[in-house]
């Protein structure tokens, strides 16, 4: 029996996951009523525009329902009554594709800060983990000595967002507040820090303290989202803090459209310096070596943007080197230099996808071994197996899934032993 799945939204999540990121959907005014949604926050540190929904499969995805190509999407959510119970009925062109469940709202995200804040201006669950974006805007957004106009990328809202639902300058102190707060009460196990272009590179020098009190005062895993550090040292003291992932956004493969959608990457790091980072960074890992403070290397990519070719061709460049892509799919944020573009097309989407899982599994890099992390605006790779349509490529690297699947049970029970171990430490 095949164990191809149909790209039926009905019957794969993963398809259905991929299938809102390029069409969105219509919230049915029965959900004016329902104060068991996560509220829409448009943060610096993502493209979370959407409403955070768990799929059938336990999928979390952040579906676009702001933006103007929604409005024309053949998908409704409504809250409807059956039995006596409310549930979350998904449909597509009248008939139901699957029952959903909203992504609750934290306790603690109206709850303020020692410095008067709504800890939700800190940090936000994007899915299950917390992202948090340090610092001022990118400075990409800022006329400069170097920049008589903004150089912004054309798809970023980062500038947009200021003020509105993401505070500026963040203290150290209440940060950790949030930290705390999430691991508690969300049960997180994992912090990413996101920052823009800062034209005298001084990110990674307003993160390493919080980092480093995250790691005494939690465990925590930890990311750090920022562009290529001149000094590439920088990276060897990361790890050596115990920063479990460094991610590197060049968005887009295709070298001219880089430079037309990302001018001021382009002008400050260009994708040749992406790539050099990328490699750096790759290199320090050591795969043979069992350790609770993994080592993970991320490219980030926008599908939609250029041809899929393109997209694929980075994929493999970068499993090739080590490096775990992260994909998204393009969202024409409002507001943007983009939002008259459209989203692209399911069916171009696929492959791309099915390309991500099939890389990463060939080359055995460590995908989905982390406990307790579903991240709602990308696709991650473990999630896109069900996109491959070719069933010899499937039995071809089942050995490889079963050798990932030991990984991920082995970390997970080493991970919990050790969270374990740690509330059980004598304080003082």
């Amino acid at each position: 029996m095949s164990s191809v799945l149909p790209l039926d939204p009905a019957r794969n999540p993963a398809y259905l996951k991929l299938d809102l990121y390029c069409r969105g959907l219509r919230p049915h005014e029965s959900l004016e009523r329902d104060d068991a949604i996560r509220p829409l926050l448009r943060t610096r540190a993502g493209l979370g525009s959407g409403l955070e929904l768990v799929l059938p499969g336990g999928l979390w995805t952040n579906v676009p329902v702001v933006e103007d190509f929604a409005r024309e999407s053949p998908y409704e959510l409504r809250l409807e009554e059956r039995g006596g119970e409310q549930r979350h009925a998904l449909l597509m062109d009248g008939e139901l594709v699957a029952l959903v469940k909203p992504a609750p709202p934290p306790a603690w995200y109206e709850r303020e800060t020692s410095q008067g804040r709504k800890m939700r201006q800190v940090g936000s669950l994007q899915g299950t983990y917390l992202g948090i974006y340090m610092g001022q805007v990118c400075q990409f957004w800022k006329k400069g000595p170097r920049r008589p106009e903004p150089e912004n990328c054309r798809f970023c809202s980062v500038g947009l967002n200021l003020g509105a639902d993401d505070a500026d300058e963040k203290l150290a102190d209440e940060i950790l507040e949030v930290v705390h707060a999430a691991r508690r009460e969300s049960g997180i196990t994992y912090v990413d820090f996101n920052t823009g272009h800062s034209d005298n590179h001084d990110f990674l020098d307003l993160l390493e303290p919080v980092i480093r009190r995250i790691k005494k005062e939690t465990g925590l895993l930890v990311g750090v989202q920022s562009p290529p550090h001149p000094e590439r040292s920088r990276y060897e003291q990361l790890k050596a803090i115990g920063v479990n992932r460094v991610s590197f956004c060049f968005e887009l493969w295709d070298e001219q459209r880089f430079a037309e959608i990302c001018p001021g990457k382009e002008r400050a790091y260009g994708l040749d310096g992406y790539r050099e980072v990328i490699e750096h960074c790759a290199a320090l890992a050591d795969p043979h070596r069992p350790t609770l403070q993994p080592w993970v290397v991320n490219g980030e990519l926008i599908a939609g943007l250029e041809p899929p070719e393109a997209s694929r061709a980075a994929i493999r460049w970068l499993t090739e080197r080590g490096a775990v892509p992260t994909v998204c799919v393009f969202r024409p944020l409002k507001g943007t230099a983009l939002e008259s573009e459209p989203p692209p097309r399911t069916a171009d989407m696929v492959p791309v996808f099915a390309d991500l899982w099939t890389r990463t599994m060939e080359q055995g890099l460590p995908i989905g071994v982390a406990p307790n992390i579903h991240v709602s605006l990308v696709m991650l790779p473990e999630e896109c197996r069900a996109l491959v349509q070719d069933e010899q490529t499937l039995e071809r690297l089942r050995p490889m899934e079963r050798k990932l699947a030991w990984k991920r049970r082995a970390f997970r029970t080493a991970w919990h032993a050790g969270r374990l171990a740690r509330r059980l430490r004598p304080t003082g």
